[in-house]
């Protein structure tokens, strides 16, 4: 679920702490070493999530193939960008999206994709509020990389699965029932809808005539 936004700037303060994505990946497997995960609230429940999470990251990393149109726009930035994303290894859908922005990125060595915690950073996390209210991640922030202005962001799903789980949660369906729900969609969709709407928000980041779109601190992450 992504949107265009008029110029706003990222302090570099985000930036000089953030980490690369096989840096992001090294910390979750060195803290699942010791027994934690990422995050303050440690438990046997976030860190099975957390081990998940890398599997399926590293799952996607060998089966995702990225549509040729898409693949074509991405190499086309002429502009360097920096993609700065805010998530936690526990997190089911980050593990889910991530590896897609990794590949845009490998295509193109003008787009720097970066991590940031968080839990680490709320008053960050704050400023792209889901609906004003949720703290749903991840959130990916499109930066130029010199003036640091918001280019535009997206998250923490795909727009047809962020429906699909306002129906779940508004119906009362059980929390464990709607992960299910949800990695049912993810296996299904196979990373297109991700695609896309990156796609999308890449280009259109660059169309003068394209109109700015407000997006919407409790969380919807889910593991």
């Amino acid at each position: 679920m992504g949107t265009l936004r008029p110029a706003r700037t990222i302090g570099s303060g985000y930036l000089e702490k953030a980490m690369s994505y096989t840096a992001y990946k090294k910390l979750i497997e060195d803290l699942l070493v010791e027994g934690k995960s990422t995050g303050p609230h440690q438990s046997e429940a976030f860190n099975h999530y957390s081990q998940l999470n890398l599997q399926r990251m590293h799952r996607l990393e060998k089966t995702m193939q990225l549509l040729p149109d898409l693949k074509e726009r991405v190499q086309q930035v002429g502009k360097a960008q920096i993609w700065l994303v805010l998530t936690e290894g526990w997190c089911g859908d980050a593990a889910q999206s991530i590896p897609v922005m990794n590949a845009f990125a490998q295509e193109n060595s003008l787009i720097r994709l970066q991590f940031i915690l968080r839990d680490e950073n709320l008053d960050l996390m704050d400023q792209y509020l889901t609906n004003g209210i949720a703290r749903s991640i991840p959130k990916l922030i499109a930066l130029d990389a010199v003036s640091h202005e918001e280019l535009f962001n997206w998250g923490p799903r795909p727009a047809p699965l962020q429906e699909l789980f306002y129906r779940m949660k508004g119906g009362g369906m059980a929390f464990d029932a709607i992960k299910e729900e949800l990695q049912r969609w993810y296996n299904k969709d196979k990373t297109i809808t991700i695609q896309q709407e990156l796609g999308e928000l890449v280009w259109g980041a660059g169309d003068a005539g394209m109109e700015p779109r407000a997006d919407g601190a409790e969380s919807d992450a889910l593991p």
